[in-house]
């Protein structure tokens, strides 16, 4: 790891104030913690838009009375073996279904994959949370 460099911003007194009040009910124990953890947010995009190595999860709620919903998804899955780590199955009641579908490789073939789930019949929501391999990010 490189070493830590100490620098200085200017920002509206304002915005330091929200900024300060955030933090606290983020729990930060300083601002540098904070503005890293930003900048380090930032970066992740950056390794997503660029098509680099990355890492994320794909979060399903769907109805899993849906029919035929269980069939497709598993094919879309099976289409997408290359970026598919791992998959995690969690009954939240009689009607509802999580899926988590932890996914690493191209971020367009993770896109790709989050956005053909999402339209099936059944899903009810769908996020992609996007993060690193951390071989980009410090």
């Amino acid at each position: 790891m490189a070493g830590i460099s100490r620098f200085g911003i200017s920002l509206p007194g304002n915005l330091i104030e929200k900024f300060d009040r955030l933090i606290k009910q983020k729990g930060y124990t300083s601002r540098s913690k904070a503005f890293g953890d930003l900048i380090r947010q930032e970066l992740v995009k950056v390794e997503w838009a660029e098509g680099k190595e990355v890492a994320g999860a794909v979060t399903l709620i769907y109805d899993h009375h849906k029919r035929d919903l269980l069939t497709k998804a598993t094919d879309i899955q099976h289409d997408f073996q290359k970026v598919i780590i791992s998959t995690q199955h969690i009954h939240l009641d009689h009607h509802n279904c999580l899926e988590i579908i932890a996914v690493k490789g191209d971020p367009k073939e993770a896109q790709s994959l989050m956005g053909k789930l999402k339209a099936l019949k059944g899903v009810k929501h769908a996020t992609l949370s996007m993060s690193s391999t951390g071989k980009e990010v410090v």
